[in-house]
């Protein structure tokens, strides 16, 4: 741990909330890092921005700062605090300047997993809760990816198409958990965001909910993060 960042703040995508995390948050815990779990509204980015912004001020020393899915568009955003040194995203969406995730996700490739994105209501989405555990959680078990689509977070359209007014990545260091049996985010586009990002590259088979079903892999690319950042 010598050298290493000590302070991990872990940004949650849509469609959930931060409790999907705690796997990953008892072994950096018990590595000796201080975690914190953002709990996004996911009703628009910018107010996804301003929550994750309150919570690295709290922090005493720099900061690793880790997303997941739509989490990377609010690291990206909020990343360029100066206290974050180091971004890491676990299959998520690492936007450019005036992208959004709305915008990525629009013309998908010929052949791509398609989400069960059910039609908004009230300007919010959810999953199609039949279609869930095999789209967004392919490798959990079956109880748990249950209770996950059956507690599921209203997506925001505001959330989805809030822009990216400066890409934290441009000027920070990243690292990226590519995930090749996601059904979520094609793992062609992990690859060409993660590539254009320059960030560091790891590569595992799972599902888009990594984070909850191996979080060992996880944890380990955040540690080495830590370590090099």
């Amino acid at each position: 741990m010598a050298g290493a960042a000590k302070n991990v703040i872990l940004v949650h995508g849509g469609f959930v909330d931060g409790s999907g995390w705690e796997g990953v948050y008892k072994i950096l815990r018990k590595d000796g890092f201080a975690v914190s779990i953002v709990q996004n509204p996911t009703i628009s980015l910018a107010d996804d921005v301003a929550v994750t912004k309150r919570v690295i001020a709290g922090q005493a020393g720099p900061v690793i700062l880790v997303g997941h899915s739509y989490g990377g568009a609010v690291i990206t955003e909020a990343g360029t605090d100066p206290k974050v040194i180091g971004l890491v995203y676990i299959t998520a969406f690492a936007p450019d300047q005036g992208e959004s995730v709305s915008s990525l996700i629009k013309d998908p490739p010929p052949g791509a997993p398609v989400p069960p994105i059910l039609p908004p209501q009230d300007g919010f989405l959810l999953l199609d809760k039949a279609k869930f555990p095999a789209s967004f959680a392919g490798d959990v078990e079956a109880d748990k990816a249950a209770f996950m689509a059956d507690s599921q977070v209203p997506w925001g359209l505001e959330a989805l198409g809030g822009a990216i007014t400066k890409p934290a990545w441009k000027s920070k260091p990243s690292w990226y958990l590519v995930v090749t049996e996601d059904k979520m985010i094609p793992v062609a586009a992990q690859r060409l965001m993660s590539k254009r990002a320059g960030s560091k590259v790891v590569e595992v088979g799972g599902s888009h909910a990594i984070y909850v079903s191996q979080p060992k892999a996880v944890a380990e690319l955040i540690k080495k993060a830590a370590a090099e950042a």
